[in-house]
């Protein structure tokens, strides 16, 4: 009975992990947003070499502005990753019983849905005209960054909010969309 209960608080633990994760990510953004710093940008000084054309200088420069998309998809898939490791393993302990063994498998297929419904998304909002978007689902929340060149107005935020609603169970209420800067 004490391996069912020390399995199970395993379980919750690391969906507890991937909640956390998620959260202290979404709210780092918040924090890099309003400091107006972007992770990984970087400014050239003293160079001693010069730049062919100004065009190179702005391909350069525009890597940086994404960054915080690709460092919030990463942190999301190294959580993901961590979770389904960890559930992988309770799933083939030889001493799991099936109730642990339905519970692990269970929070399992949900990671998966979350990990498809954001790629859908994701790939719907850019297809709107987006520069990029980044979408985090929770078990009761989805929140969902998005780099709008122009900002986003009311009709933004339906279009998007639509979005959501299609391609999941949540209501608009459970949805926070974030204009990135």
């Amino acid at each position: 009975m004490k391996i069912i209960w020390k399995k199970r608080a395993v379980i919750a633990g690391v969906l507890l992990l991937v909640a956390a994760a998620v959260y202290l990510n979404w709210r780092y953004s918040s924090d890099v947003e309003e400091s107006g710093k972007m992770l990984g940008e970087t400014k050239l000084v003293n160079s001693t070499q010069s730049v062919g054309k100004e065009s190179d200088v702005q391909q350069a420069a525009a890597p940086a502005e994404n960054d915080y998309f690709a460092t919030a998809r990463l942190s999301r898939k190294q959580a993901r990753d961590s979770a389904i490791s960890m559930l992988q393993q309770a799933e083939v302990d030889e001493n799991a019983d099936e109730a642990t063994l339905n519970e692990a498998s269970q929070t399992l297929q949900v990671l998966a849905a979350y990990t498809v419904a954001e790629s859908q998304i994701e790939s719907l909002v850019t297809a709107k005209g987006y520069a990029d978007c980044v979408a985090f689902m929770g078990q009761d929340s989805i929140s969902v960054v998005v780099a709008a060149p122009d900002g986003l107005d009311t009709a933004d935020v339906a279009r998007i909010t639509d979005i959501v609603v299609s391609e999941t169970n949540y209501t608009p209420d459970q949805i926070k969309i974030v204009e990135s800067n």
